[in-house]
């Protein structure tokens, strides 16, 4: 199949999704995850109506930069990211998704707010509690979304994350756990504009979106297996 044929499948799949739970398909953003993927590729799924895309490696975001910037794509970093390298990321990506310690977002707010600039971010949570993964443990969010309110140049937009690799069902508390830590922080920080619940991957974001993502970010169905 092509790029456009595997767009239109992953599209009739969310709108599939978003009908099974009474929702609109417009209120669930796609994200082109482009890991590996040249821009020749990227190029038809923008020609296929691809807005949005999601990069893993600050090199490669760097490398595709002016790409994105060309044909006005709206990018994410859902990599994790070294504080060595937010000054090639911070400024540059519309939503950093994986802020998930500290020192990180020190680091985005001190690169920030010396280039006079607000940069949106989502917290990035491990859900399943993985010692191997990246992302904060559900009970120290309060305690980093009170850090987030106090910075001027940082603005947190929600959470996002990358549960245990499970079978396709089984996924699905810990979707369930995300939207409730979602829902509990717009009650708990009305004032912040909390927004986007990126949750769900090729092989589970029907699910994802069954149980609440705002955000789905989708690799391997659009371009096919990572050519490394």
């Amino acid at each position: 199949m092509t790029i456009r044929e595997n767009l239109e499948t992953v599209r009739e799949t969310m709108r599939l999704a978003c009908e099974r739970c009474g929702r609109e398909a417009s209120d669930v953003t796609l994200i082109a995850v482009t890991k590996f993927v040249d821009t020749g590729r990227i190029l038809e799924a923008v020609e296929a109506g691809v807005t949005e895309i999601g990069e893993n490696r600050a090199q490669e975001f760097t490398e595709k930069l002016n790409f994105y910037k060309q044909h006005q794509l709206r990018a994410h970093f859902i990599g994790q990211l070294q504080t060595n390298k937010v000054k090639y990321i911070c400024g540059k990506a519309d939503l950093i998704q994986s802020v998930d310690r500290e020192p990180l977002l020190d680091a985005i707010a001190a690169f920030a707010g010396r280039n006079g600039i607000t940069q949106d971010i989502l917290i990035e949570v491990n859900i399943g509690r993985e010692a191997q993964k990246g992302g904060i443990s559900p009970e120290a969010l309060p305690q980093l979304v009170d850090r987030i309110a106090a910075q001027e140049h940082v603005r947190l937009r929600g959470l996002m994350c990358v549960p245990p690799a499970v079978d396709k069902e089984a996924v699905r508390p810990y979707f369930r756990e995300m939207r409730a830590w979602f829902e509990r922080l717009r009650t708990s920080f009305p004032t912040l504009p909390i927004d986007t619940l990126s949750m769900g991957m090729s092989h589970d974001y029907d699910i994802a979106i069954e149980e609440g993502a705002t955000t789905v970010r989708v690799g391997t169905a659009i371009f096919g297996p990572r050519q490394i």
